[in-house]
């Protein structure tokens, strides 16, 4: 078999947290600059925590400089966790045949099951944790590795490689993903793209925007089939 790598978003791809998010970011700015406001103007579906941060913090007319984005960031796990740990389980849920289609894939020899998400390491694994399954992904590429999502994708491409101790040319690299940035990301480092329909784009949309396969989630017939397939 092919060695594969598989790198899952978090957000609307393997979990729904009920905005746990969103109200961590709208507390932390906040507490700090007095305006809950300031990632109210853009969607963040697809963005990289950093990305989200610096935006809040132009938006409110302060200079993002990079010990400012941090500061914002170590709050925000500070209250990401209280919420995490006050959600709901009957909203903050794993999506429909993501759990069975990731034990099947650490199973397998020629698998790397990693994370490509927005999140900065610390935001996954609270997110995570709290839906015990931050223990099958021995890596990653993060919000906290580059702000540039096709960047950090890369990143979790060569680790996923390292691990199977095979050139990443010679890897099978496919993104899980809920939006057309994920797409697009895939895209741009020759990836394949699994979309799923979990979040707020659906299947139709996500196979326009150049998804290979898109599935209405990891239930669906077939879909662990494409997903852990030779390529």
């Amino acid at each position: 078999m092919k060695p594969t790598i598989l790198l899952f978003d978090i957000d609307g791809t393997l979990i729904t947290t009920g905005g746990v998010g969103r109200r961590a970011l709208e507390d932390v700015f906040r507490n700090r600059y007095g305006r809950a406001d300031a990632c109210a103007h853009f969607r963040l579906d697809g963005m990289t925590d950093r990305a989200i941060v610096r935006q809040g913090l132009s938006h409110l007319g302060i200079e993002p400089r990079p010990e400012e984005v941090e500061q914002v960031l170590k709050g925000y796990i500070e209250i990401l966790e209280l919420e995490v740990a006050q959600a709901d389980s009957s909203i903050y849920r794993i999506h429909p045949g993501m759990k069975r289609a990731i034990e099947q894939a650490v199973t397998l020899p020629w698998c790397a099951v990693g994370l490509g998400t927005g999140n900065i390491r610390d935001g996954a694994r609270v997110k995570l944790t709290k839906v015990d399954l931050y223990q099958h992904f021995a890596f990653g590429g993060f919000g906290c590795d580059h702000e540039d999502r096709p960047t950090l994708i890369r990143m979790g491409a060569e680790r996923g490689a390292k691990r199977l101790n095979s050139p990443l040319g010679d890897c099978r690299v496919v993104v899980i993903g809920d939006t057309p940035k994920d797409v697009a990301a895939a895209q741009s480092i020759g990836a394949e793209c699994i979309g799923v329909g979990t979040g707020s784009f659906s299947v139709e949309e996500l196979l326009s925007c150049g998804a290979h396969h898109a599935f209405p989630d990891l239930s669906a017939p077939g879909a662990v089939e494409v997903l852990i397939g030779p390529g």
